[in-house]
């Protein structure tokens, strides 16, 4: 029996894609002890057009080819910006949102998310009026006689220290550098200005559609931009292939901490609503969204089409699940890792210390066929320990 495929396509990450390799080896030894199950993970390959990362997973026999497809190049020559491009990017991206009326329908349907962005959008805001006004101070600093010249000084030292603060939050706990050129990616995406991802997708579908006969079912998992980037690559091989995953391979979608409102609720992303629609349209590609009260960079509080303000989905289209943060990790460590954001978002697609509850090694490994489960989880309402999701409003 040919072995699973399972392409993973991961967030807007600078990062190689061997972190993700190491990221699942150590999650899968983790599952193992946890679980009693034997897990190999192969070496990871690139293949020769660097598109892709593959390597191997075994458990208990059963085979997986886990494909990570890459775009970190793209994130890295967006991230991170020069401060003079964010400097005029960045009011005139805010100036065309507010005139648009995203603002108002993107708090209402991504509260905490919301929250964020627009949080660091405000510290980032903070930032240059302390830098100016650190340079202003210094500048006052110098004696009376000269100071009339010094102030010339001022915009350069401004832009000085705001470098050094950008740096500074970078990382956590604010990644405010990071947030603030994923915000421009994605809106620059819905609106086309972000050419090279749209060619990126035509790549990726390719690669999918060429794995239809050759595996024993396909899954596509998109886990946060992903989540709409991975609909558009199914919505490309569809365009191209209306017959896609109606000849006997079964093809799946999974998305992980979603965050498709934050696109589709931009006016000028017509091409990814409209993904969205035709993909949720598709029964022969089946849906599942895993979703997390507790990751404040996700946006989870309804189905993706009705928060998308598109006509409401076929019955279970998709399948929403909800994984508890204590399922996965112990209380101790919850406490300590509450506001590192970013760890928090990663922390589905990692082992859970509960043998009953989602764990994503076993679930993408596992000897349960993806679709199959899917198929159970919608037909009977059984499912990892937690509950089905219904439309229900975040904490």
């Amino acid at each position: 029996m040919p072995p699973r495929q399972v392409f993973y396509m991961p967030g807007f990450d600078p990062r190689e894609p061997e972190t993700y390799w190491g990221l699942f080896r150590r999650e899968s030894r983790l599952a193992a002890v946890r679980r009693g199950l034997t897990i190999t993970v192969g070496d990871p390959e690139r293949t020769p057009d660097g598109l892709a990362l593959d390597w191997d997973v075994t458990l208990d026999g059963q085979a997986t080819r886990y494909t990570l497809l890459r775009w970190d190049d793209i994130v890295r020559a967006r991230f991170p910006r020069s401060n003079g491009r964010r400097l005029w990017q960045v009011p005139a991206l805010w100036w065309r949102l507010l005139r648009s009326g995203y603002l108002r329908p993107f708090r209402r349907e991504a509260r905490r998310f919301a929250r964020v962005i627009i949080g660091v959008h405000l510290i980032y805001l903070f930032l240059i009026a302390l830098s100016l006004a650190l340079a202003v101070g210094l500048v006052a600093l110098v004696p009376a006689p000269g100071r009339p010249w010094a102030f010339l000084a001022v915009p350069p030292l401004a832009y000085a220290v705001l470098a050094l603060l950008m740096r500074v939050t970078r990382g956590k706990p604010f990644y405010v550098a990071h947030l603030v050129d994923d915000a421009a990616f994605t809106h620059d995406h819905a609106s086309g200005a972000e050419t090279r991802m749209r060619a990126r997708l035509d790549r990726f579908a390719d690669i999918i559609r060429a794995s239809e006969g050759r595996a024993s079912e396909i899954v596509v998992i998109g886990h946060s931009s992903s989540s709409f980037l991975g609909l558009e690559a199914l919505d490309r091989i569809l365009n191209r292939d209306p017959e896609f995953g109606r000849r006997g391979t079964p093809v799946s979608f999974v998305s992980i901490g979603s965050v498709i409102p934050w696109i589709t609720l931009d006016p000028l992303a017509a091409e990814t609503r409209a993904a969205l629609a035709r993909v949720a349209a598709c029964d022969a590609i089946r849906w599942l969204d895993v979703r997390a009260k507790w990751d404040w960079l996700s946006v989870h509080k309804r189905d993706p089409l009705s928060a998308s303000k598109l006509p409401a989905p076929l019955a279970h289209r998709p399948i929403a699940i909800h994984v508890r943060i204590d399922d996965l990790i112990e209380k101790r460590i919850i406490a300590r890792r509450k506001w590192n954001l970013f760890r928090m978002h990663f922390q589905l697609l990692m082992s859970s210390r509960d043998p009953e509850a989602f764990d994503y090694i076993a679930f993408v490994a596992g000897h349960e066929p993806i679709h199959v489960l899917i198929r159970r989880w919608r037909d009977a309402g059984e499912q990892p320990k937690g509950r089905f999701v219904e439309d229900s409003a975040e904490d």
